[in-house]
C-alpha cells in the first residue's frame, strides 16, 4: 500500500506511518527457511525443466530471436544463469542496503519510529539475502552477480547511510525498484515458471512493497527540507543514481556475454538501443519519476538529466500501476 506524505505532514504523521509499517512487519513475516520448502520434490532445481526458459514477456532476452532460435537445452541453461545472477545481484544489493542501513540507525535517537521499522525491514533483508542465496546454490551456478567495478567499492557504499542519508535512500530505490518491477512482470505475465522461483519472488515482493514504500516516505518528507543549492544537487544525482544502478542489477555482465557466447548487437538491443528496450527501460523508473514530482526533485536542469539518460517518460499515477495501462494511457 502507498502511502503518501506531503511537505506539511507533521512528524507525528510520518512516524504514525512507520508504525503501521512495523506492526505490518510484525503480522506478515517471512523465514527463508520455513515459508521456502526447499526439500519439496516440486521445488528441486531440474536442468531439463522447460520452465526456466525466460518468458518473452517479462525478460528482454527472452523475446529476442537470438534467444528463441537455440536449442531447448540451451535456453534453460541460459535461463537458469540469468535468474541466479539476478539473485545473486540481489542478495548483494541487500547487503549493501543492511549495512548502510545500521549506519542509519547508530544515529536515531531513543524513541525514533525510525529505528524499529528500520530494524525490522534490515531483518527481513536479511531472510532475503538468505533466500537468494540459497535458491542460487540449488540451481547450481556459480555467478559473479554485480559487476566487477560496484563489488570493488560495495564496501564503501553503507557508509552513506550516515553520512548522506537522503542520497542513500534514493540508492536504495535505485536498486530495490528494478528488481521489484522485473519480479512483477514476471509474474503479471502468467508464465509458468519454476515452482522455487515463483514462491522466492512472491516472498520478496510481498516485502519488499513495505520497504519501497517506507524509502518514499523518507524521500519525500526529508526532500522538501533542502535548500535550494541542496535541491539542485541531489536532483540532478537521483536519475544519475537510478540509471546507474539500474544498468549494473539489470545489463548482463561480460562474464554472461562470455559464458553464453551472445553477440555483441543482441545486447546492444536489449540494452537499450531498440524502441522496445527504451519504452521498457523508461517503465521501470516510473514510479521513481513520480516521486521525483512530489518530492519537488524533478528540476529544469535534472528533467533534461532523465531525458539524457533515456529514463525520461509520463511518471506513474499511483505506485505499481501496470505498464499496460501506462501504454493505453499514452
Amino acid at each position: 500500500m502507498t502511502q503518501t506524505i506531503e511537505p506539511t505532514a507533521t512528524r507525528e504523521t510520518y512516524e504514525e506511518s512507520l508504525k503501521r509499517l512495523s506492526q505490518a512487519s510484525v503480522d506478515r513475516h517471512f523465514d527463508a527457511f520455513v515459508d521456502v520448502q526447499w526439500d519439496h520434490p516440486d521445488f528441486s532445481v531440474d536442468p531439463d525443466d522447460a520452465r526456466w526458459i525466460l518468458p518473452a514477456g517479462a525478460d528482454p532476452l527472452g523475446g529476442h530471436p537470438w534467444y528463441q532460435a537455440l536449442p531447448v537445452a540451451r535456453q534453460i541453461e541460459i535461463g537458469q544463469w540469468r535468474q541466479a545472477n539476478i539473485m545473486k545481484v540481489g542478495l548483494q544489493f541487500e547487503n549493501i542496503l543492511i549495512r548502510g542501513i545500521m549506519q542509519y540507525v547508530f544515529t536515531r535517537p531513543n524513541g525514533s519510529a525510525e529505528y524499529r521499522y528500520l530494524t525490522h525491514e534490515a531483518t527481513e533483508e536479511c531472510h532475503h539475502t538468505q533466500m537468494f542465496q540459497e535458491c542460487v546454490n540449488r540451481i547450481g551456478v556459480d555467478v559473479p552477480g554485480m559487476p566487477f567495478w560496484m563489488r570493488k567499492i560495495a564496501t564503501f557504499l553503507p557508509w552513506a547511510g550516515s553520512a548522506f542519508p537522503l542520497a542513500f535512500f534514493i540508492g536504495v530505490l535505485a536498486g530495490e525498484e528494478p528488481i521489484d518491477h522485473t519480479q512483477k512482470q514476471v509474474m503479471r505475465a502468467g508464465a509458468e515458471g519454476p515452482p522455487v522461483l515463483r514462491r522466492v519472488m512472491e516472498i520478496h515482493i510481498a516485502e519488499e512493497a513495505r520497504h519501497i514504500s517506507f524509502a518514499h516516505l523518507y524521500i519525500q518528507r526529508n526532500a522538501h527540507k533542502l535548500g535550494r543549492i541542496e535541491r539542485q544537487i541531489v536532483a540532478a544525482l537521483y536519475p544519475v543514481i537510478m540509471r546507474v544502478l539500474g544498468d549494473a542489477i539489470l545489463v548482463p555482465g561480460k562474464e554472461f556475454r562470455r559464458e553464453f557466447d551472445i553477440p555483441k548487437h543482441v545486447i546492444k538491443d536489449l540494452y537499450w538501443r531498440s524502441p522496445e528496450s527504451r519504452e521498457r527501460l523508461s517503465e521501470i523508473f516510473s514510479d521513481v519519476r513520480m516521486l521525483a514530482e512530489e518530492s519537488g526533485l524533478m528540476t529544469r536542469f535534472s528533467r533534461r538529466l532523465w531525458s539524457w539518460l533515456k529514463i525520461d517518460g509520463r511518471p506513474s499515477r499511483y505506485r505499481s500501476e501496470p505498464p499496460v495501462q501506462l501504454s493505453a494511457a499514452a
